[in-house]
């Protein structure tokens, strides 16, 4: 029961920082960002908490990944609406 609770605290919680980011910003760039770093942060966790491999692949995918949201946020005019 309690991680049920945590994970639905967790979700809205979610959502309402999103909600607060379209205010601002587009939701093809908010939704691709999110998407990007949820699997970089839930593979980081598969391997600190469950000793799960990550091969070279996987790491170079990820730095892609990190660094297209690097690229959007430093050098993309659509980030921000005006």
């Amino acid at each position: 029961m309690v991680p049920s609770v945590l994970v639905a605290v967790g979700y809205g919680t979610s959502f309402y920082f999103l909600s607060l980011c379209l205010k601002n910003m587009s939701i093809g760039i908010i939704y691709s960002v999110w998407s990007g770093l949820g699997i970089v942060l839930i593979s980081v966790v598969g391997w600190a908490a469950f000793k799960q491999r990550l091969d070279w692949p996987a790491l170079m995918g990820m730095g892609l990944i990190i660094s297209g949201v690097m690229v959007i946020h430093l050098f993309s005019k659509t980030t921000f609406q005006h």
